[in-house]
């Protein structure tokens, strides 16, 4: 068996590397394969911000339900939490709480510290990504949809990163796993639920969109009054969803076109 000096590789091996590359080189001519888009280094850096946001997120929120666990050891039940000053009811709750013994005294006082620092942190970021939100030009064009805000508009800009990567704007629904799954076999055809694929957190904050602009929104506009249509047709979660991928195809779109979402005046009611 011949070596290559300084290499411990075989002739054969590099003679199958060789085969292998020259096969996956005849499938991507013959289009078997496609180019994987690689995002800019400027979206890498507003993901990063944005995940970090995430991820504070989801640690104020186990502590908050670590201590609640704790607390119902002892027969103690926290009130609801307020956004008011960094959510500080919650804290103010637990130092009452936590009066009676020297146990739950420690524990208090460490959790306080703990959750006053990430509520502020989350703070902090969420307001610096607003302020992104708002310098960038794409961002801010796709903040005139209804439920869209600086979140959501970020989140799509860095995950698509470029619009010419979607042939058509419908596209952008089995991107984000916003569309059914489709079984064949046989004599059988049906869809079923939404295939999940491609990133979760741009799809949760689409859905959280959708249900604002079906249950919290109150200003008219055409998009609000197609989704409650679909939702008493359909029921609500089938709303969200298909509000969600809406609201995904409709940012692809003004991001395509470079123009602004013109909300429509309300429908005169007979």
């Amino acid at each position: 068996m011949t070596y290559y000096a300084g290499l411990d590789v075989s002739l054969k091996e590099v003679s199958i590397c060789v085969v292998d590359a020259e096969g996956l080189a005849q499938l991507a001519r013959t289009g078997w394969y496609t180019p994987v888009h690689v995002r800019s280094e400027e979206a890498d850096r507003l993901r990063t911000l944005l995940g970090a946001r995430e991820r504070l997120i989801k640690l104020r929120v186990e502590i908050e339900a670590h201590v609640r666990g704790v607390l119902k050891t002892f027969g103690i039940r926290l009130g609801g939490v307020t956004y008011a000053r960094n959510r500080q009811s919650f804290r103010d709750d637990l130092a009452a709480a936590c009066q009676g013994g020297w146990a739950l005294s420690i524990l208090a006082d460490g959790f306080i510290a703990v959750h006053e620092t990430v509520c502020r942190a989350t703070v902090e970021l969420s307001r610096d990504l607003r302020a992104i939100a708002q310098e960038n030009p794409v961002s801010r064009r796709l903040m005139t949809i209804p439920g869209v805000g600086p979140i959501v508009s970020l989140n799509f800009v860095t995950l698509a990163d470029d619009p010419a990567r979607f042939r058509r704007v419908a596209d952008v629904g089995a991107f984000l796993g916003l569309t059914p799954r489709r079984y064949q076999s046989g004599d059988t055809d049906y869809s079923g639920r939404i295939s999940k694929c491609g990133d979760a957190v741009m799809r949760g904050v689409l859905i959280e969109a959708a249900g604002c602009v079906i249950g919290k929104m109150k200003r008219f506009s055409r998009l609000r009054s197609w989704a409650i249509g679909l939702a008493a047709r359909k029921g609500g979660k089938k709303a969200m969803i298909g509000t969600a991928r809406k609201l995904a195809v409709l940012m692809l779109a003004f991001w395509k076109n470079g123009t602004d979402c013109q909300w429509a005046k309300e429908e005169a009611t007979a």
